[in-house]
């Protein structure tokens, strides 16, 4: 079991940045991977990036790329995501997410974080 719990979200005006944050507790975090995903109202969930284990290789989705970065600090047990350039289409919930002990999918989830950016 993971157990994943962020924060970091709020209210930005365009253009502006945030930093979020993801605490995992359960199992050894610098065993596996790591992603993050977003929701927008009436759309469905999607990706936006993940994290290998180490933190040595990252992807980010084409829609955020240049803006976004992901990292982590497996002495703190914390995920991060790291957002500049904000537009109001990044509006949204975020989550992040552990696979499972396969890595066949993600099967943790956080609660969430909204981030609301103004135009």
């Amino acid at each position: 079991q993971v157990q994943l719990v962020e924060s970091g979200g709020g209210l930005v005006q365009a253009g502006g940045s945030l930093r979020l944050s993801c605490v995992a507790s359960g199992r050894t975090f610098s065993n596996y991977a790591m992603g993050w995903f977003r929701q927008a109202p009436g759309k469905e969930r999607e990706f936006v990036g993940s994290i290998s284990s180490s933190g040595g290789s990252t992807y980010v989705a084409a829609s955020v790329k240049g803006r976004f970065t992901i990292s982590r600090d497996n002495a703190k047990n914390t995920l991060y995501l790291q957002m500049n350039s904000l537009k109001p289409e990044d509006t949204g919930v975020y989550y992040c997410a552990a696979p499972s002990r396969t890595g066949a999918r993600y099967e943790y989830w956080g609660q969430g974080t909204q981030v609301t950016v103004s135009s």
